[in-house]
């Protein structure tokens, strides 16, 4: 399921209510919001791999034109070869992907933390690849948790990636500044890339929701309306 939530705040009580009454894993950036509730509810709390290298490759375009960071360079080369792995194992069960981690990845974390350590004390904090360093150390054991759960993707591109559709028609309702029409909006998009991740074609789905909603009469005839509960033969 793919949910968007509106809210006018980027308070971390805006994560503790959606997540009140969750547990398990969660992936997250770097926001501090989430921190505090997956503390107190002992969620296991996995961070993101893509946006800890996009700080390097940050400093590397930085660096004055035509030079090249060696550091940089190396430490890129080692958080490619641990998206490698996850190629290699795409479409294997999570236990499966989480041995695999485990045997080819741990030995490539060991050396990367080894290596930004040493940096750390080098380089200068404010300068672009000290902050880089800084913020993937101070992650570390969430940006590590992911080879205790196959289940956990090693970055949150697919949350990424589901914001895009929203973001690339933005400037459609630049004046549309209403919390109703902010929250109308969230609920569409969350039912048709609902829908989409459930391999429906938008528009037959909403054709078959329009026709059937109005004759449900029980939650149970509402629920199998979602997208999730659609018969493979009528998709």
């Amino acid at each position: 399921m793919t949910l968007y939530h509106y809210s006018p705040s980027r308070a971390g009580s805006v994560a503790e209510s959606l997540l009140s009454d969750y547990d398990g894993a969660l992936m997250t950036d770097g926001y501090a919001g989430y921190d505090k509730v997956a503390a107190r509810q002992g969620l296991q709390h996995a961070q993101c791999w893509a946006h800890a290298r996009r700080k390097f490759v940050e400093a590397e375009k930085a660096l004055p034109k035509g030079k090249k960071s060696p550091a940089i360079t190396a430490i890129l080369n080692e958080i490619g070869k641990l998206y490698a792995i996850e190629k290699q194992i795409k479409g294997l069960t999570a236990a499966e992907r989480q041995a695999v981690r485990v045997q080819k990845a741990t030995p490539i974390l060991e050396k990367l933390k080894a290596n930004l350590d040493k940096k750390q004390s080098t380089v200068t904090p404010k300068s672009q690849l000290g902050k880089a360093i800084h913020y993937t150390l101070e992650r570390w054991q969430g940006l590590t948790q992911y080879l205790s759960n196959g289940h956990l993707p090693i970055d949150n591109n697919g949350a990424e990636n589901a914001i895009r559709p929203f973001v690339v028609g933005r400037k459609n309702w630049l004046f549309s500044d209403t919390t109703h029409g902010a929250k109308a909006s969230a609920t569409w998009y969350s039912i048709m890339e609902t829908a989409k991740a459930n391999g429906l074609e938008p528009y037959h789905y909403l054709k078959q929701v329009f026709e059937q909603l109005p004759l449900a009469e029980t939650d149970a005839e509402i629920d199998a309306l979602l997208p999730w509960n659609i018969e493979p033969t009528a998709r």
